[in-house]
């Protein structure tokens, strides 16, 4: 299984989100963000292989029902790239025209 969600625990391969102490771990590494790059990865694990928009993220992440004219999803993006990725293949996928979304685990194919 690709994803796992309970209580409190998501999981999406080796990143494993807990909503309560709003913690995630990679591979058994903490990793720090801040509470908004938080809300977004979780918001993004939630949503796993379903394409996201940037209006629905700046709803429900920015709690923004307009769009701003600035750039502050796709840094949003871009941070939590750089605290997950460093050591591996992107696993927040641009997808052209539409928004983002998970890729799929390591060794998992769509």
């Amino acid at each position: 299984m690709r994803r796992r969600i309970d209580a409190a625990i998501v999981t999406w391969g080796a990143l494993r989100i807990d909503a309560l102490s709003r913690q995630v771990h990679h591979d058994g590494r903490a990793i720090d963000l801040s509470p908004k790059e938080f809300a977004l990865l979780h918001y993004l694990v939630v949503a796993g292989e379903r394409v996201v928009t940037r209006d629905e993220l700046l709803r429900k992440v920015w709690n923004l029902d307009f769009d701003p004219g600035t750039n502050v999803v796709e840094v949003g993006v871009a941070r939590v790239r750089r605290k997950i990725d460093h050591t591996g293949p992107e696993r927040i996928e641009t997808v052209t025209g539409e928004g983002y979304r998970m890729a799929p685990p390591l060794g998992e194919a769509l």
